[in-house]
């Protein structure tokens, strides 16, 4: 797992425009209310990034603290902070040692954050930290890209992005259920280009695994839903969402 993503972080927002935040976070906060949580406490989103959920999450009326592995990304939240006035609470955390003040309510780890990890021992050490710092009757809500989106639409292929600010061209290559992916930047610069390469992985997972798992550290595993939607997963699912619950 990468510390940071340099100039990645920089055109996050840009290459992930596609993104409807207040749409997420709606999506979110009804499955807070759906399974009894805790729609005015402290809700912590895990792997934050440039805070742009973190930002939509306090607006609904949650005290949210904020955690990333990269200053890179927390610089960016941070800016939208300022702009915003919010109250939330930004930490730069390795999530696989995740260390709270006290107990929180709802976490929250979306857009694929924990593929990201090296390995299923990492996921398995993310879930006990998680557990030890959630409530009693608290939620653990994330999403994970499935074994089929990287086996066959990851895959081998190659994507492009064409923006004023900078020209992205993203690169996979796949071996099982594990993706490289590599990316070129080009950035303006007067009547040239100057190039960037970041390079990071993620690993994919069967269900039944992550179900396991979860339960291994003490969670009770709600629901799985296909997407941001409330539909059980298929086997064509590309992103599931899982809603845990540590007992009271």
């Amino acid at each position: 797992m990468r510390s940071s993503y340099g100039i990645f972080a920089k055109f996050y927002d840009v290459l992930t425009g596609n993104i409807d935040y207040g749409k997420r976070a709606l999506y979110f906060n009804e499955l807070v209310h759906r399974f009894g949580g805790n729609q005015h406490g402290i809700l912590l989103d895990l792997a934050c990034g440039t805070g742009s959920l973190s930002e939509e999450m306090s607006r609904l009326g949650y005290d949210v603290i904020a955690v990333d592995n990269s200053q890179e990304m927390l610089s960016a939240a941070l800016d939208k902070k300022f702009e915003s006035g919010s109250n939330i609470q930004y930490l730069c955390q390795d999530m696989r040692e995740l260390d709270m003040f006290g107990t929180i309510d709802v976490t929250i780890c979306a857009l694929d954050s924990l593929n990201h990890l090296d390995s299923i021992e990492d996921v398995k050490k993310v879930f006990s930290r998680v557990h030890l710092f959630c409530e009693p009757g608290g939620l653990f809500i994330f999403d994970i890209n499935t074994e089929y989106k990287h086996r066959m639409v990851l895959g081998e292929n190659t994507f492009v992005y064409d923006t004023d600010e900078v020209y992205c061209v993203w690169q996979n290559s796949c071996s099982g259920s594990r993706v490289t992916i590599d990316l070129d930047f080009f950035v303006p610069q007067g009547d040239s280009y100057r190039r960037y390469e970041e390079s990071f992985c993620e690993n994919a997972y069967s269900l039944d695994v992550i179900r396991e798992e979860l339960e291994n550290v003490g969670f009770s595993v709600l629901a799985c839903y296909d997407g941001d939607s409330f539909d059980l997963p298929s086997q064509e699912s590309q992103r599931v969402v899982f809603v845990a619950g540590k007992a009271k």
